[in-house]
């Protein structure tokens, strides 16, 4: 088992400590890319697919780490409508 499929299991399982950095690991697994919202962007972040064009934009969790349920169950819901994950 890969190092993504060990992730996207954790990740569907739903984890009250799942971090944003996991969430960048599990994206750049899938080929997304972090891309830049501009100097006033704040807490807003985007990942971008560049083969299929597709972006998840989020707000980066603060001032802990840890990503919120409902960001949880909108990137689940998204990967799933495109397809990435079944």
């Amino acid at each position: 088992m890969s190092r993504v499929e060990k992730l996207l299991k954790r990740f569907l399982s739903k984890p009250k400590d799942f971090t944003y950095n996991e969430l960048k690991r599990l994206l750049a697994g899938f080929g997304y890319e972090g891309i830049s919202t501009g100097k006033t962007a704040g807490s807003r972040s985007a990942f971008m697919n560049p083969k299929t064009k597709h972006i998840i934009k989020l707000h980066r969790p603060h001032p802990r780490p840890e990503l919120k349920r409902y960001q949880l169950d909108y990137i689940e819901e998204t990967l799933r409508n495109k397809g990435i994950i079944r």
